[in-house]
Formats: structure tokens, C-alpha cells, sequence
């Protein structure tokens, strides 16, 4: 079998955690200590999540997304794939090293999707760009951290507790969607959703994207009003 080579090393802004790219032959892996955060053969769910969102604003002419956390492109390639030519997709994120990484070692990932004329790329927290948005988006997709249950940051916290929903709340256009993707179940975060004013449907996704692997979970969140 082919080893694991690791190919760079970044720290995680504002802790100490520290984030390794990892590849073995065409396969890629962002590992942070023994958790495998993200890998290049399991993209389903985080396709998923930009598929799920886009059908729920398929009516909306000139689509304006946010997308929090840029990973291995898995949602925003999705996203392009189903939006029309006059969308607009920003993508923040955090951590420099993984817009270098797209843009270096995993290009052939990414292919020509960071150059598309649809899409803009902001290195920051995108709670910062949520809190400072009102009415903007048609559309505001977390794919951050590991969900509402978060492992690398901290700070990643006050994205789901409920002043953070409140403000993607405010972000989003009436009939706007928040589509949250997590590893695993959270009743209690569901519960916030729909106190800071959504209709919420969690939906259960395969991380193959094919019926197999692990379970994963996407809240599909609509701002009623």
C-alpha cells in the first residue's frame, strides 16, 4: 500500500491546533491530531449540501451565496455545477493555508472552480461577513469546523449558538436558506434553528454521496419571514 506523505503543516488562527495535508497517490486528507477532517474519495455530503440548497432557491433569477469554509471545494464545485452563469458564490475562508492548498498541491481537485467568474474568495471568519450582512444572501452554506459540535476552534461555537443564527438569520433575503452540514445529529441545535426563526428539515446523507459510508446530517433551514 501507498504511505501517507504529508505535504504541509498550518495552525489554525486563534488556537493551537494545527492542521496537516496529507497525500497518499491521488488521494488527499486534511487530518487535525487523529481526526481525519475532510478526504478527496468522500465528497457526497458536502456536495449535498449545495445541491439541497440550490433546489430550494431555484426561483431566484440572480442567486447571491455565501460559503463558510472552503475545504476541498467539494460544496462550491457543486454549487457552480447547478447555478446559473449570473450567481455569485463568496467563499470564506479562514485558514490561508487551504486557499493555498486549492490553489497548489490540490488544484487538480479544484480544477478551474476558483477562477470562475462567479466566485470570490475572502481569507476571514465567516462570522464576520454574516454579521455584517443584512437581507444579502439567497443562500448561506457552514460547512465549518465539524458542525455545531465543533473540534478546531472555539470561536466556531458562536456561528451555531443562537446570536450566530440570529444573524444568519438577518443575513438572509426572505425565503433565504441556511444549509448547515455536521457529522453527526444535534436535537439541540435543531431546536435553535427554529427559535431564531426557521423552518427547519434535516436531512440524513451518505458521505459517498452513493449510499455508502457514513452518515451525515444537513440541515436545511428557510427564513419564513
Amino acid at each position: 500500500m501507498i504511505p501517507w506523505e504529508k505535504l504541509d503543516t498550518t495552525r489554525i488562527p486563534g488556537t493551537d491546533g494545527e492542521l496537516r495535508l496529507m497525500r497518499r497517490g491521488t488521494e488527499f486528507s486534511i487530518m487535525l491530531g487523529t481526526n481525519e477532517l475532510m478526504n478527496s474519495r468522500l465528497s457526497g455530503s458536502e456536495a449535498a449540501l449545495a445541491t439541497l440548497a440550490a433546489k430550494k432557491i431555484e426561483t431566484v433569477k440572480n442567486p447571491h451565496l455565501l460559503i463558510g469554509g472552503l475545504g476541498m471545494g467539494f460544496t462550491l464545485r457543486a454549487a457552480l455545477g447547478v447555478l446559473g452563469k449570473k450567481a455569485r458564490i463568496v467563499v470564506a475562508e479562514l485558514v490561508p493555508a487551504v486557499v493555498a492548498w486549492a490553489r497548489g498541491p490540490m488544484a487538480v481537485i479544484f480544477g478551474d472552480s476558483l477562477n470562475d467568474p462567479r466566485v470570490s474568495i475572502r481569507e476571514t471568519d465567516v462570522t464576520e461577513i454574516i454579521r455584517s450582512s443584512r437581507s444579502t444572501f439567497d443562500a448561506i452554506l457552514l460547512d465549518v469546523d465539524n458542525g455545531p459540535e465543533g473540534l478546531t476552534r472555539q470561536a466556531n461555537d458562536g456561528i451555531y449558538d443562537s446570536s450566530g443564527l440570529r444573524a444568519a438569520h438577518t443575513a438572509l433575503r426572505t425565503g433565504g436558506v441556511l444549509a448547515v452540514w455536521s457529522s453527526g445529529p444535534n436535537p439541540a441545535f435543531a431546536k435553535r434553528l427554529r427559535g431564531a426563526g426557521f423552518d427547519v428539515n434535516e436531512v440524513n446523507v451518505r458521505a459517498t454521496g452513493r449510499g455508502g459510508g457514513a452518515r451525515h446530517i444537513i440541515w436545511i433551514a428557510v427564513k419564513v419571514a
